[in-house]
């Protein structure tokens, strides 16, 4: 995504909504290169807002994420594996809002890994344009 915010257009704003600690906010930021707003929702408000509710303890755990952590564990042993300091149950979704305050797009997700592709988000901007 990040490689392609110029094809959203001009008149697009990019925030990323998170409900993690404020403390690790920037090291995400910098770790991640984003150069878009990051809000904070630590209550979680807005996730309950647009109905983002918590996923399935297996489908978050799954095959994929445990290989994930043989990968981690492989290359950094121990100390790359930290214990959680937040829902990890927690689903997270995409929204496209217009000027107007008008949900046009909305993808709630069923697991970490699931989220729209860039392509599909720039096609409903261009059509919302």
């Amino acid at each position: 995504m990040r490689d392609r915010l110029g094809d959203l257009g001009d008149n697009t704003d990019v925030v990323l909504v998170t409900f993690t600690e404020p403390a690790n906010v920037e090291s995400y930021s910098r770790h991640n290169r984003l150069d878009f707003p990051i809000l904070i929702d630590v209550d979680r408000d807005a996730y309950r807002s647009f109905g983002l509710g918590r996923g399935s303890a297996w489908r978050i755990y799954g095959w994929r994420a445990m290989r994930r952590y043989v990968q981690i564990f492989k290359s950094d042993g121990f100390k790359g594996l930290g214990r959680p300091t937040e829902d990890t149950l927690q689903l997270g979704g995409d929204f496209i809002v217009d000027t107007e305050g008008q949900l046009i797009y909305g993808f709630w997700g069923d697991g970490p890994d699931d989220r729209p592709s860039v392509d599909e988000l720039i096609s409903v901007l261009k059509g919302a344009g």
